[in-house]
């Protein structure tokens, strides 16, 4: 009879399994990591100077075309990738922006670019998988999407609310109040309280931060308010002797990596220190999962893809298959 119950070993010794978390970390800083950050808001709400203030990194050169000569009449999907390495660990960060997205006049169907955009990413994911050979096996889809919220006061738009559902299953979405320095402290606190009262009306599902085995972690958690409010910038400006990142005001200076005056050191925190690998967890096992389920269910026994059948009207198909059975 076989017992599921752990024998103690009768020698007293190290065996030297606890070394195998070494092992695997080894691997991993040899193999480099991968992470696909997107972007999604209007111009002018700060997308780069975030970016570049998270990672440190000038991604966004000088030769880079700014806002007002990227702005398009239709959304176009750009990605930008940078090789950061620090400490000896290789990270390869791909930033998706979205140039043109919610400029035009009419914005009806401008999230369609963005979900196939996605949707290609899982695509090619799906087809390296199936390959004779799956040594080299890149992952490009999308984490994370940092969505951009201008600092109204007013709450959501109907394109933020729109834009929301159609890709809350399909990409970890974590909403931005951007240029938070525009508000009060008051005022902040209320349009926070007022977006997430709209996010749960319209059961849009935002991405949740999971318990951690630090405690210290969990507590700072528990504080975070989403959606976080942010302000970016990569001017450093000497305030009582100390050199800070942040803006200029006649009033005061607006301090980034201040936890007083923004959210922004919680965002790199957690984007980068601590839930980085959930965010890549969740998209593998849920979202991942989620669209390679649908693309094999819908091939049918004969190896045909109905999804991209032609003519999507139901009836139609039915009749000219009574036709076809008659003749």
């Amino acid at each position: 009879k076989q017992t599921d119950k752990s024998v103690a070993p009768s020698v007293q010794g190290y065996v030297g399994f606890a070394n195998l978390p070494n092992q695997v970390y080894r691997k991993s800083v040899k193999r480099g990591f991968e992470f696909t950050l997107m972007v999604v808001g209007e111009s002018g709400l700060g997308k780069s100077t975030l970016i570049n203030s998270l990672f440190l990194t000038d991604l966004y050169s000088k030769d880079y075309p700014g806002p007002s000569q990227r702005i398009k009449k239709t959304v176009q999907v750009e990605q930008s990738k940078v090789l950061i390495k620090e400490g000896g660990v290789q990270l390869t960060l791909t930033i998706v922006d979205t140039p043109g997205f919610g400029d035009a006049v009419d914005n009806s169907n401008c999230w369609q670019p963005v979900i196939n955009y996605i949707d290609s990413k899982c695509e090619d994911f799906l087809n390296a998988e199936s390959r004779v050979n799956r040594r080299s096996m890149p992952d490009n889809r999308v984490h994370c999407c940092l969505y951009f919220i201008a600092p109204s006061g007013h709450g959501l738009k109907p394109l933020d609310i729109e834009f929301m559902k159609r890709l809350h299953d399909k990409v970890n979405v974590i909403p931005l109040i951007a240029k938070a320095d525009t508000l009060t402290p008051e005022e902040c606190q209320l349009f926070k309280k007022q977006i997430m009262k709209e996010i749960q009306e319209h059961k849009i599902k935002i991405y949740e931060f999971p318990d951690t085995e630090d405690d210290e972690d969990n507590k700072l958690i528990r504080k975070i308010k989403m959606p976080l409010a942010v302000v970016g910038s990569n001017v450093v400006i000497e305030v009582n002797g100390k050199k800070v990142r942040g803006r200029q005001y006649p009033w005061g200076v607006a301090e980034v990596e201040n936890g007083e005056h923004c959210d922004f050191t919680v965002l790199r925190n957690m984007l980068i220190r601590t839930h980085m690998q959930d965010l890549k967890d969740v998209t593998n096992n849920v979202h991942y999962e989620n669209y390679r389920s649908k693309k094999l269910a819908a091939v049918t026994c004969n190896g045909v893809d109905t999804t991209k059948t032609k003519d999507h009207r139901p009836l139609l198909q039915g009749r000219a298959g009574q036709e076809r059975q008659q003749h």
